[in-house]
C-alpha cells in the first residue's frame, strides 16, 4: 500500500516539479483527511519539507460520443492531493524529538517559527529523523541539529550499520538473551 502512495504522490505532485520524494509519514492533523510529511529532494540539491493532505474527491465525466444525444454520467473516487505547508531543509534549525525516553510520536520542527508533527507511531517519527539526517548529510553537507533522540535508533553503530529498527530489535534480543544465560550461570560460593 504504501509503495502505491509512494508511486502515486511522486507522479501527482513531485515529478512536475522535478523533484524525487525520499521518505514521507502519515501524520495526524486536526483537519479531516490523511496527512502526510514528505521530504523531497530535487537535482540541484534543493530538498524541501512538505505537509500533503489527501483527500476523496469526486469527479464526474461524461462518456460517449459528441453525436450522440444521450450521454451517461460516470463518477469515481480519486485521491487528489496537496501542499498544504512547504519549508526548505536549509531553514530547519532543530529537530526536538521531546522525549527520547518515552515513546512518543511527537516532534517538533524549528524553522522560523516552531511547527509541532504527530507521527501515526513512534517508529515513524525515527524513520523519518533517518532520512532527513541522510538526505541532509548527502544534499546540504551538513549536520543535521538533532536533540532529544534515541541515538541507537538514528544512527546505529559502524558493526551493524543503518538497516533501519529490525536491527536495533534484534540487538536488544542479543543483549536479552546474554542477560538470561548469565542469569543461569551458578555462582561459586566460597566455603
Amino acid at each position: 500500500m504504501s509503495s502505491l502512495l509512494r508511486e502515486e504522490m511522486q507522479r501527482v505532485l513531485f515529478r512536475p516539479g522535478k523533484q524525487r520524494l525520499v521518505e514521507f509519514i502519515e501524520i495526524k492533523e486536526p483537519a479531516q483527511g490523511r496527512h502526510f510529511l514528505c521530504v523531497s529532494a530535487a537535482k540541484n540539491k534543493v530538498v524541501q519539507l512538505s505537509v500533503v493532505k489527501c483527500q476523496l474527491s469526486q469527479i464526474k465525466a461524461k462518456s460517449g460520443s459528441k453525436n450522440k444525444k444521450s450521454h451517461t454520467k460516470r463518477s469515481s473516487i480519486q485521491d487528489c492531493y496537496r501542499r498544504t505547508e512547504v519549508w526548505s531543509l536549509q531553514d530547519l534549525t532543530l529537530v526536538d524529538g521531546r522525549d527520547p525516553d518515552v515513546d512518543d510520536p511527537c516532534f517538533l520542527l524549528h524553522f522560523k517559527k516552531v511547527r509541532s508533527i504527530t507521527a501515526v507511531s513512534c517508529s515513524a517519527k525515527y524513520a523519518f529523523v533517518r532520512a532527513l539526517v541522510a538526505v541532509s548529510d548527502q544534499h546540504c553537507q551538513r549536520s543535521l541539529n538533532l536533540q532529544n533522540f534515541d541515538w541507537a535508533y538514528i544512527k546505529p553503530t559502524s558493526f551493524y550499520s543503518n538497516r533501519g529498527d529490525c536491527v536495533v530489535l534484534s540487538q536488544i534480543c542479543f543483549y536479552a538473551l546474554n542477560l538470561v544465560c548469565l542469569s543461569m550461570c551458578p555462582v561459586p560460593l566460597d566455603s
